[in-house]
């Protein structure tokens, strides 16, 4: 099975760094992913899907000092669904982008930036569900 996400676009916010309690780093970000279509009378209509993204590690690091809200992305990632009970006792669901590499499409240090323009960190893995701290 496959379960692979790419998309396009800009953060509606500023990284959000926090650390587990053993010390590995988790940064969220939200992403504005928009779309443009034509409707069913031919009209041209604008879209935007606002996803969650996790990265973890040294991306997670990199990505709260270089991104801000407006940085335009790349992010590769997979799905990945949480589910936890409300302060009222509600059952809810999540499903948000665990990345594995992000690429900056804006260079904020380039000499930090590779020459194709980004920085590709591999997936440590996500520590169990119990670990984050949002």
């Amino acid at each position: 099975m496959l379960n692979l996400v790419v998309l396009s676009g800009r953060l509606t916010q500023e990284p959000e760094l926090r650390y587990t309690p053993s010390g590995k780093a988790v940064t969220k970000l939200r992403l504005a992913v928009p779309r443009r279509f034509k409707d069913q009378n031919g009209e041209w209509r604008d879209e935007t899907l606002f996803i969650d993204v996790t990265a973890w590690g040294p991306l997670a690091e990199r990505s709260a000092d270089r991104l801000g809200k407006g940085s335009p992305v790349l992010v590769q990632g997979r799905l990945r669904s949480r589910s936890w009970e409300s302060d009222t006792g509600q059952k809810r669901t999540a499903v948000e982008v665990v990345a594995f590499s992000i690429q900056f499409l804006e260079k904020s240090q380039p000499e930090e930036i590779t020459a194709g323009g980004e920085e590709v960190v591999p997936d440590e893995g996500s520590p169990e569900e119990e670990d984050l701290p949002f």
